[in-house]
């Protein structure tokens, strides 16, 4: 059983920047994947960036990628995404997500591979 909280969520103008939060409470994530998903209104939600628990290999989806960036910090079991640039496209609920890497996937992660999620942090970026 894991919980995720995320905080971070805001109004801000295209250009400007935030930055999300993940906090993880419950089991080990030692083995785990951490990954942010988003999805706006009327769409699907979709993956974004995701980093193993303990460091490694990230990926990003191409929407994102060069603007925006995954990591964390494990003392503080946090994962965090810093969104640099943003675009009015990139309005939506960000869902922080893990996979256990009880059974095989690939990246890039899909909804269906997710194990627990958060409840959402909003995100809406002006024009």
């Amino acid at each position: 059983q894991v919980q995720l909280v995320e905080s971070g969520g805001g109004l801000v103008q295209a250009g400007g920047s935030l930055r999300l939060s993940c906090v993880a409470s419950g089991s080990t994530l030692s083995r785990a994947i951490m990954a942010w998903f988003r999805q706006a209104p009327g769409k699907e939600r979709e993956f974004v960036a995701s980093v193993p628990w303990i460091g490694g290999r990230t990926y990003y989806a191409d929407s994102v990628k060069d603007r925006f960036t995954i990591f964390g910090d494990n003392a503080k079991n946090t994962v965090y995404l810093q969104m640099n640039s943003l675009k009015p496209e990139d309005t939506a609920d960000y869902y922080c997500a893990v996979h256990f890497r009880l059974r095989v996937v690939a990246e890039p992660l899909k909804v269906g591979d997710m194990d627990y999620w958060g409840k959402g942090a909003l995100v809406t970026v002006s024009p």
